[in-house]
Formats: structure tokens, sequence, C-alpha cells
């Protein structure tokens, strides 16, 4: 920025001087105006580019995918990879890569995410549920249309578990996992998630039924 101020000025100093040196003729003055005419549209032409190239780069920077740091609950039949926030421009919307490691189809989850400031603070928390369909053994990466609404400031940094997996078998439920993911966010990985699994009773075929 300096160096562009110093070339400024030496542009206008130089046009300055042809002005006074001009003889008091017509054709002294209209060289002048020229010369003083082609300093201006060269400082425009300046400015110009440094405003494009400084909003390429903030564009550039809005565009960077935001990296989320995925616990992994070995007991839930889901595993999850390769999170982060993408589109801020919509609102920064959660993808991530899962992977069903049973070989029953996997209907959905819920999710547990953290904000966490600096000092490991929790700042903002949000628990979604996702509809999805995947196949036993099978994987898909997946970007959720609903958005992430935070405000993620510079130091801030994100955390994330699975709470729930459900699929047309069984629920599989993370206890208390808001406390497992903040201690996990701190450095703590003494406490280890439980979870709970129950028959899923909505989702579940239909059962033929025999009567003798």
């Amino acid at each position: 920025m300096r160096k562009f101020v110093s070339g400024k000025s030496e542009l206008v100093r130089d046009a300055n001087e042809q002005w006074r040196r001009a003889p008091f003729s017509l054709a002294g003055r209209c060289s002048a105006i020229a010369a003083v005419v082609l300093v201006s549209l060269t400082l425009v032409s300046r400015a110009g580019t440094n405003g494009a190239n400084a909003s390429r780069l903030q564009n550039v920077v809005e565009q960077q995918d935001v990296a989320v740091d995925s616990f992994q609950v070995l007991e839930l039949p889901l595993n999850i990879i390769n999170v982060a926030l993408t589109h801020p421009e919509k609102g920064n919307l959660l993808k991530c890569t899962l992977a069903n490691n049973t070989p029953n189809q996997v209907l959905g989850l819920r999710y547990l995410l953290l904000l966490l400031d600096s000092n490991g603070k929790t700042r903002a928390t949000i628990s979604r549920n996702e509809g999805f369909k995947i196949p036993g053994y099978g994987s898909k990466t997946l970007t959720f249309r609903t958005p992430v609404k935070l405000k993620l400031k510079s130091g801030y940094r994100l955390a994330l578990m699975l709470e729930q997996v459900v699929s047309k078998e069984s629920i599989w439920e993370v206890l208390k996992a808001r406390d497992t993911l903040e201690a996990y966010a701190s450095g703590d990985y003494s406490v280890m998630p439980q979870v709970l699994r129950v028959s899923n009773q909505v989702d579940a075929p239909s059962r033929t039924r025999i009567i003798y």
C-alpha cells in the first residue's frame, strides 16, 4: 500500500511540473491537461485492480470449508468422517462421509454439534435430525441442506458426534452425549459414551401373523 501511495505521488508531481513548465500557449495548456488526465486514469486503473484483487481474496476465504472435529462412537453402526461446514453463502451446510457397518439399511441420524471458543468453553450447541438411506455395508458422502447458523470467530472450533442412528430394525441412542463430547473437546478422553439399543417399532417391517 505504501509503495502504491509513493508511486501516486511521483505521478502527480510529474504532471504538476509539466503544467508549470508549459508555455501559456493553447498547445502547451492542452498538453499539460492531457498529462493530468493520463495520471488520473492510471490511478483509477490501479485502484480498480487492487480492489478486484481484494474482492477475489475475500471470496476465496469465504469459500473455504471449516473443518469439524468428529468423535467416533464405536458402538454405533455408523461412522462419520471428513466432516466440515461448507457453502457459507448458504448459511453453512454440514457435509460428511458416512459408512454403514451393518448388513441393515440405515435411515437417518441425529448429530450433536458444539461451537467452542479458544478457552474450550461451549458457545453454541446444535442437535439436528437428518434423513437418508444407506444400504448395508455401504457409504455415502452427503451435504445436508439444513443451514447450520453459527457465528464463527477467529480461534473458535467445532466438535461433532452422532447422538442417534436409526435403521429399519433398531435405534441406537448415545446417553449423555453432550457430557461425552465436551469432555473429548477439552482433551479428557477418559469419558466413554454409553449406547442404548432398542427395537424400531415404527420402521420395522411387519411380520406375517399365522393363525392355526
